[in-house]
């Protein structure tokens, strides 16, 4: 449930003017006005689960979107039922001056393709079906100039080989490939919530640069509460995040009954030294590789 001084757990990522919202429980356009942030480019929508706490805040941030003059469709990603329960949320918001689209989840792992930019969804392991979700950027290598001007290229071809097309010239065939470095490292954050600890998150969020996972219990005698509600307690998740090998997790999606969660920081950080329990709010740039060693 929402607290006077908690909302309830939600994501939201921007990449090259694209927006991506994960959940949508009550409160939620709250905390985002609470930060600054406007949901208007809010272009994909991705729901875990169907439990009011994740999904109970849509019809006003649909609403609060439209009067924002949002006009550009808005993507809906979820388990199977999606727009049934969209639907029966949206009687009372049921104009809206923009188109939804419906991309419901069918198989235990499924990948969304957009551009510069890939969703994978994996099945978790709670009591109703729910997904995590890992948002990936990738990175092609270098463009050698070298190596086209090796080649002959005329200058004109060059952005052409860079976007990924294939070149035919004098009866000779040209690929990225010949004129292109290795792939360099992206980017990856892996967010899972309600879920008993499962390979599938492990092997998801594998080398994620940010890992957002729920960490429901914290207290040494919450564990079989954990197990009969299909949850997590902080000390599942650090070994998840050391088993994964992230670069770092932040916990998060705490019980009521949590008041004070740092509190047990030490004892999860003997398990996975880069924990941080995480607040309403927190928000992190994440860069290139490359870039951060020019900063």
């Amino acid at each position: 449930m929402p607290l006077p001084h908690r909302w309830l757990t939600s994501l939201m990522a921007r990449y090259n003017g694209t927006g991506i919202l994960i959940d949508c429980g009550e409160g939620t356009q709250i905390a985002m006005k609470e930060k600054g942030w406007s949901p208007k480019p809010i272009d994909i929508m991705c729901f875990t689960h169907y439990h009011a706490d994740h999904i109970s805040g849509l019809p006003g941030m649909l609403l609060t979107m439209g009067n924002a003059e949002k006009t550009t469709p808005l993507i809906l990603i979820g388990p199977k039922g999606l727009s049934r329960v969209v639907n029966a949320l949206r009687v009372v918001a049921p104009e809206l001056p923009f188109e939804l689209k419906y991309c419901e989840i069918t198989e235990p792992e499924q990948t969304f393709e957009f551009d510069g930019m890939r969703i994978e969804a994996f099945k978790v392991n709670h009591n109703v079906t729910c997904y995590g979700y890992s948002i990936i950027i990738e990175r092609k290598g270098r463009f050698l100039p070298d190596k086209a001007m090796a080649l002959g290229l005329d200058r004109r071809c060059w952005s052409r080989l860079q976007n990924g097309e294939q070149i035919e010239l004098d009866g000779k065939l040209y690929t990225p490939d010949m004129v292109m470095g290795k792939p360099r490292k992206g980017l990856k954050v892996t967010y899972c919530t309600d879920s008993r600890p499962t390979d599938s998150i492990v092997q998801n969020a594998a080398g994620a640069d940010l890992f957002i996972c729920e960490g429901m219990y914290a207290e040494p005698d919450k564990k079989e509460k954990a197990k009969e509600y299909k949850h997590m307690t902080f000390y599942e998740a650090a070994q998840i995040a050391k088993q994964a090998q992230v670069s770092k997790m932040w916990l998060t999606h705490y019980s009521p009954s949590l008041i004070r969660p740092e509190e047990y920081k030490n004892e999860v950080r003997e398990i996975f030294p880069r924990t941080y329990i995480a607040r309403d709010g927190w928000s992190e740039e994440l860069l290139f590789e490359d870039v951060e060693d020019e900063e």
